[in-house]
């Protein structure tokens, strides 16, 4: 069945200013304005048959939270030796 612009309708509600902001940000990186990515939100939600992620109440433990933080700050420190593959990486762990 061909769909045509008569069958579209307005979907109103409210959102966090901040959040919104965020969001068009990222939808614009992505070359998304925010009524596709909403779009793209709701087609993919009727093809699982849910929400398209793992909606959970747990929490990261301060230890996962103190390892992401390191990470990101290795990730970020240009001094910090990087390895291009794995025999590089087997190379310096066995030297």
């Amino acid at each position: 069945m061909d769909k045509t612009k008569t069958d579209d309708v307005t979907v109103s509600f409210r959102i966090d200013r901040e959040l919104k902001e965020q969001a068009v940000k990222l939808f614009n990186e992505l070359g998304l304005n925010m009524t596709s990515a909403i779009q793209v939100f709701f087609r993919q939600a009727v093809r699982e048959g849910g929400l398209p992620f793992v909606v959970t109440t747990r929490v990261p433990t301060k230890a996962t939270i103190a390892a992401l933080l390191e990470a990101e700050g290795i990730a970020q420190d240009p001094q910090h030796p990087s390895y291009s593959d794995m025999n590089d990486l087997l190379d310096a762990l066995n030297s």
